[in-house]
């Protein structure tokens, strides 16, 4: 018998939940969004699931510009996840790196040291980051271009791929009769002289255990997708539907085999905000639950940032007034992409357009029985429009918590999704 395709699984863990409203439900954890511990127990919950990674977005800004702000990103991911894999043995860990701040030397450094100290665990999401106010706290006057952002994030993904891969561990030797402790012979700098960098080399730390961090990217512009194309080993995507999900992978595929590299698969993994119930009613009373706590003014900023354009004064009650097309869009594409599709698919009035985009900013979301969204996420395996999901709850620990206790076994009763975890590293998990 033909064994089934295997569903990953990967979490995006950001505050107390990906709802705008999660904060304010009596039972959040909103007090504990600067605890360590927290995050530990969140990945540990996550590891249970045999969940193949815990993933940490980033923003290098606090736009404190009202009394809502969440400041989500209180810890360094990077700091964070280290502590995570202290309590942790096998979930991969994952964190965002902008190549339009970060100092090559210094990411790689920092990845690779903790893929070490995890014996493989760890991988990595190349963003070029979307706000002046990040550009502000790095010496810039503003956000550069979309096109030049891309340009160097090409140069430092190149960059630090030749850091990762350097040197072999193999080449200490540790001969103490020939005073001899390395083969220096095979150790030599990289010499990097590109637009943007130039590093010599080679990093002070040697290949991990999985050889090298896993690539991720997150970016759904041409660009990004071309970039996914040469450097990814999988990538973030944010599709509404199935419609959006099949154009997406189609234009990674077209990408992929314009470079030439027909044996290359970069694995897809779509945004899933999930509310599940044992009945349909009670999911969606969940949603509606929070859905209700939404604070107006919070969301219409929310679409305003995602839109690029003031919409406070829209009436909520009124249909969505009409928007540029993608290729007039100067911000973000694929979110945008995604709220010309729900507005192509529901027509909906302001307010109606809001709630879809409460948590989770316009993924896939499924409301309903472990059945019903199994459903879903198997027949989206089965197209190859995914390779998994990256689960973004709109509760946390809760909407997790109901996830692993009632999606998990019924993919697992499917044979679609592991019952244990079989390898030790992050690309074992994920079939690299």
């Amino acid at each position: 018998m033909k064994s089934k395709k295997q569903l990953h699984l990967g979490v995006l863990l950001i505050g107390c939940g990906h709802h705008q409203a999660a904060w304010l439900m009596e039972d959040s954890s909103i007090e504990q969004i600067g605890e360590v511990s927290y995050y530990q127990s969140l990945a540990k919950l996550a590891e249970y699931g045999c969940f193949d990674a815990v993933f940490f977005a980033d923003n290098q800004s606090l736009r404190a510009e009202n009394d809502r702000v969440l400041p989500a990103f209180w810890l360094d991911p990077v700091v964070n996840l280290t502590a995570i894999s202290q309590v942790t043995k096998y979930i991969g860990l994952v964190t965002t790196i902008s190549s339009t701040f970060s100092n090559p030397f210094t990411a790689a450094r920092q990845l690779l040291s903790l893929d070490h100290i995890t014996k493989g665990r760890v991988g990595w999401n190349l963003v070029t980051s979307m706000t002046d106010w990040e550009a502000h706290n790095h010496g810039l006057e503003e956000l550069p271009p979309r096109n030049k952002r891309y340009e160097k994030a090409e140069e430092f993904a190149d960059l630090m791929n030749q850091l990762f891969l350097s040197w072999d561990s193999k080449e200490l030797l540790y001969k103490r009769t020939e005073n001899k402790l390395i083969n220096s012979a095979n150790i030599k700098p990289i010499n990097h002289q590109g637009k943007y960098f130039k590093v010599k080399g080679p990093l002070t730390t040697p290949k991990s255990p999985q050889g090298k961090p896993v690539s991720m990217q997150a970016g759904a512009s041409g660009q990004g997708i071309e970039l996914a194309s040469k450097y990814a080993d999988a990538v973030y995507s944010v599709s509404w539907n199935l419609n959006q999900a099949t154009k997406f992978r189609n234009k990674l595929v077209e990408q992929v085999d314009k470079n030439n590299n027909v044996d290359r698969h970069v694995k897809i993994f779509p945004g899933l905000v999930t509310y599940v119930g044992r009945t349909y009613e009670e999911a969606l009373a969940k949603k509606t639950a929070l859905d209700e706590k939404l604070p107006l003014e919070t969301s219409l900023n929310q679409l305003s940032f995602f839109l690029q354009q003031d919409c406070s004064s829209w009436d909520i009650d009124k249909k969505v007034p009409s928007l540029p097309p993608v290729e007039e869009f100067k911000g973000p594409v694929g979110r945008y992409e995604t709220i010309l599709e729900i507005i192509n698919d529901t027509e909906p009035t302001v307010k109606e357009l809001l709630g879809y985009l409460s948590a989770g900013g316009g993924h896939l979301t499924l409301v309903g029985t472990p059945e019903k969204i199994a459903d879903e996420m198997e027949r989206w395996l089965e197209l190859g429009v995914a390779d998994g999901f990256n689960l973004m709850p709109p509760t946390l620990p809760e909407s997790l918590n109901d996830f692993i206790e009632l999606v998990v076994p019924e993919l697992q009763k499917r044979n679609i999704f592991r019952r244990q975890y079989s390898g030790k590293t992050l690309r074992e998990h994920l079939g690299l």
